[in-house]
């Protein structure tokens, strides 16, 4: 158990089994400036984290709403992705070693701190996104990044999803790489945060159907804003979107991003349903429609709400409404069934758990499955480590 934030019931401890905490392993152990990484044991928060690094004139680029409690060797143990992935990767790509130990109690000090280092198998992957059930992870060393100088960002609006895919590479292109961030919330979920009780509300006149948040990162302050603005401004001569609120202060930024992370505000509405996808950004469309006109027939009583870190390919769906096993089931058939087709993941960063292991084999293959057994039972024969979670069973 890291900070226990997971909403895949992958730390949920069952009557028979025992909970291990690493809360108390929160020291963050060293930090190399020179060599741009930290040493840290796994409990410590990712907040921590990224003080710690600011304090260094660092950064962490791992960045998630929970950020406060979650726990980084949580964060590896589902290699956790948030809102900077389209550019920094996910956590796989921020861990250059740690330290794990097995079921058996043999320590793994793979604590390698390069970022080339072709010296034999990467055992560490063994334990980055596996949920826990091959080791336990203990310490990890993180790389870190140059702290950045500048931070742009805007909330933009859209009236049509061909303009919303169309702007992503676009800007990319525009900000010749820099773009950090890009996220959009569909007109359900933004309606939602920018009304009362919510304490949000819109920077921008009207309604619409798509509002994108694009963020750029760089090290030039007045250059990075002049080509932030330069780029919108292509993009608006362009055509690629209705309307824009760009934030001119770190509290407007700060409230740009506040709308992003209102999700709390979904579940004052009956009890909720969470999911977390991926697939091709090219099938988004159709398949978002067809997931919310799917409830709309078959579940009036639920709500739909819909956002996510669209650079990515990752959509989250927020169900809300009464409660109940046939509920679920009725709604994890509406939105992991037509992800085969499209050959989409029932988890885009969430992890498996407990919660999704009867659609494991939606996104995985009978012989990738079958490896993963193989992987387990090498290292876990008594089925000892989170047992049950990712492919069931008990070892």
């Amino acid at each position: 158990m890291g900070g226990l934030t997971g909403l895949v019931q992958g730390a949920v401890a069952g009557p028979a089994e025992i909970g291990l905490s690493l809360e108390r392993m929160n020291r963050i152990e060293a930090i190399d400036a020179l060599g741009r990484t930290m040493l840290v044991e796994a409990g410590a928060t990712l907040q921590q984290i990224h003080e710690a690094a600011e304090r260094e004139g660092l950064m962490f680029p791992l960045d998630l709403g929970a950020r406060g409690s979650a726990s980084i060797g949580g964060n590896a143990s589902t290699n956790a992705g948030g809102n900077r992935v389209i550019r920094y990767g996910m956590m796989r790509d921020m861990v250059l070693g740690l330290e794990a130990v097995l079921a058996d109690g043999t320590v793994i000090p793979a604590l390698n701190r390069m970022i080339k280092n072709n010296a034999g198998y990467d055992l560490k992957q063994l334990f980055i996104g596996t949920e826990g059930t091959l080791g336990i992870v203990t310490r990890l060393v993180l790389r870190l990044r140059p702290l950045p100088l500048s931070h742009q960002t805007a909330l933009l609006a859209c009236t049509r999803f061909d303009q919303v895919t169309g702007l992503l590479g676009r800007l990319d292109s525009l900000l010749g790489g820099a773009m950090s961030s890009f996220e959009v919330m569909w007109s359900d979920f933004f309606g939602l945060v920018t009304t009362p009780p919510a304490k949000g509300s819109s920077p921008l006149a009207g309604e619409y159907p798509f509002y994108v948040i694009v963020e750029s990162q760089g090290a030039d302050p007045i250059g990075d804003q002049a080509r932030f603005e330069s780029g919108l401004t292509t993009a608006a001569e362009e055509g690629r979107f209705a309307d824009a609120a760009i934030a001119s202060s770190q509290s407007q930024r700060d409230a740009i991003w506040a709308l992003r992370d209102d999700v709390g505000q979904m579940f004052r509405l009956g009890h909720p349903f969470v999911f977390d996808v991926s697939l091709p950004v090219a099938e988004m469309e159709g398949y978002v429609s067809e997931v919310h006109a799917a409830i709309a027939t078959r579940m009036p009583q639920q709500r739909c709400f819909t956002f996510g870190h669209l650079g990515d390919g990752n959509i989250h769906f927020v169900v809300v409404g009464p409660a109940g096993p046939e509920a679920r089931g009725s709604i994890e058939e509406i939105i992991y069934r037509p992800l085969g087709a499209r050959r989409g993941s029932v988890s885009a960063e969430h992890g498996i758990g407990l919660e999704k292991l009867a659609w494991l084999s939606l996104s995985r293959s009978e012989s990738e499955i079958a490896l993963m057994r193989r992987l387990k039972q090498a290292l876990d024969p008594r089925g000892i480590l989170n047992p049950g979670r990712v492919i069931g069973g008990a070892g």
